[in-house]
């Protein structure tokens, strides 16, 4: 049996320097080792969650760590779930279950709250700790926020309550890597600062010997190791916990392939629905809100939101929603995913304000369908004829006026999803869909001539766990695995 080994935090100078990447490399390289590692993140503030198992809710950054685990997910790996509703207030998931709404204010002040989070999320990593070893652990953010000190659940406070050797990792890309590492370091109390055993500069890029300089500075100044120097890559593709670069995503029509215009929505969430399909060799997808390009796409996925209300309202104010219709009349075929499906339908309702102040709004009436929002949310993990999925929505929706029930889906537990008019109109609550290779081709089917790499087979499944070991092997490369191994048997 491998020695035990103590847990692994991964934290930041800031946000969006690699913690969540990093943290999937490590959790897959010590399964690789023939450990038993899993992921952990105390508190998690994303609008791209996930579905366990049991029909609990999480972070989906937490559920991609544990897919490289070779694990299935669970809330303890992401006990509090942040999910923003507005640039003030967010719903608070605890162990999978949505508790209700915080401004952020009173959010971070303490003695506000009935509930102990900090308890709940140690009780969390306590239960997870028990079964695996390693845990590797995510922060958020930057560990030098001094101002939240008190009320930091992700950070030193739970690396302190794990005993866990903090990693930190600095993204040069984004300039300032030296200010930010030694600025990081020196913020820390005494007490903290010995929990930094070292550091990762994270997508460099250019001539790796650029940096020897560098490297030994940093560790002169710092007193703290610098374990690795990691190139950014292009070539590996593993599920992003933001949504920041998904506009930069070409928008230009191809031809030879199949079109598909992701409606780019200002609270898309779930966005890692179309991984699979945008690396699917038929199809070129690109994510817009411009009212042309929506006209030049062969399909048009409408996704999820966090506020399907606000969505649909801003839809109908900057004009997609008409351009939407008109591609529709024109031939091309569109696809409600959950908040989405909910929006192609002829109108959304929300007496008791569940989502804000509108209580009612036309859909874009392609679908036959009248949805009534409920503060009840559904999640749970699903089986269909196509495959597998998950739904995570508030809101029943039911055939509107005479319209006859046109289930898109059936499912294994004898229930109905969606709504179908025809192979061109569709929607459905379940997420996860289109990484099933019989519904894309189901939904691909009408574009069959335009196919130039029609016969070619994708799978998606066995496409994610190379990448997995392809980003592993990346790390192990520039990374000092031996070292970090010293660092996590060391007993001193």
């Amino acid at each position: 049996m491998p020695q035990r080994l103590h847990p692994i935090m991964l934290a930041g100078t800031g946000s969006d320097v690699g913690k969540s990447v990093l943290a999937a490399a490590f959790c897959r390289i010590f399964k690789q080792d023939g450990y038993a590692p899993a992921p952990f993140k105390a508190q998690n503030m994303a609008l791209n969650s996930y579905a366990t198992p049991d029909g609990l809710e999480i972070g989906r950054a937490q559920a991609v760590q544990a897919e490289a685990a070779c694990l299935p997910c669970h809330t303890d790996m992401n006990p509090l779930l942040l999910k923003p509703q507005s640039d003030h207030t967010s719903q608070v998931v605890l162990h999978g279950r949505p508790i209700g709404s915080k401004n952020a204010y009173d959010y971070w002040r303490r003695g506000t709250s009935d509930i102990d989070f900090r308890a709940e999320v140690c009780a969390a990593y306590d239960r997870l700790a028990r079964r695996f070893n390693p845990i590797v652990m995510e922060g958020a953010g930057s560990i030098s926020e001094i101002n939240l000190r008190d009320t930091d659940l992700v950070n030193m406070p739970m690396a302190r309550h794990a005993g866990a050797d903090v990693i930190l990792v600095g993204d040069i890309d984004r300039g300032g890597v030296f200010a930010s590492v030694y600025g990081s370091i020196a913020l820390q109390t005494p007490e903290d600062r010995k929990l930094i055993k070292g550091i990762i500069i994270n997508k460099f890029r250019g001539d790796l010997r650029l940096f020897d300089d560098g490297r030994r500075l940093l560790e002169d100044i710092c007193g703290v190791p610098v374990l690795g120097v990691v190139p950014y890559y292009k070539d590996i593709y593993i599920e992003e916990e933001d949504s920041v670069a998904l506009a930069q995503k070409s928008m230009q029509a191809e031809r030879g392939m199949i079109n598909v215009a992701v409606v780019m929505l200002r609270q898309l969430s779930n966005y890692t629905d179309f991984d699979a399909l945008e690396r699917d060799p038929r199809v070129h997808l690109f994510y817009t809100n411009n009212t042309d390009d929506l006209g030049k796409a062969d399909i048009i996925i409408v996704p999820g939101t966090k506020s399907t209300l606000h969505d649909l309202y801003e839809l109908r104010r900057n004009g997609c929603a008409q351009a939407i219709v008109r591609a529709h009349r024109n031939g091309a075929t569109v696809l409600g995913i959950c908040g989405g499906y909910q929006m192609l339908g002829v109108e959304v309702l929300d007496p008791n304000h569940v989502e804000g102040d509108i209580e009612r709004l036309p859909g874009l009436g392609l679908l036959p369908i009248t949805t009534t929002m409920s503060g009840d949310k559904q999640t749970r993990q699903v089986i269909c004829q196509y495959g597998t999925g998950y739904e995570i929505h508030q809101g029943e929706t039911r055939p509107f006026g005479n319209a006859k029930p046109s289930p898109l889906l059936h499912l294994d537990d004898g229930r109905d999803d969606g709504y179908i008019v025809n192979e061109k109109c569709m929607g459905t609550y379940v997420h996860g869909i289109l990484d099933n290779a019989p519904f894309v081709d189901f939904l691909l089917e009408p574009y069959h001539d335009k196919m130039a790499q029609r016969n070619q087979e994708f799978d998606y499944v066995a496409f994610k766990q190379e990448q997995y070991d392809r980003l592993a092997s990346h790390v192990r490369e520039y990374v000092d695995m031996n070292h970090i191994y010293k660092i996590l048997t060391n007993h001193d």
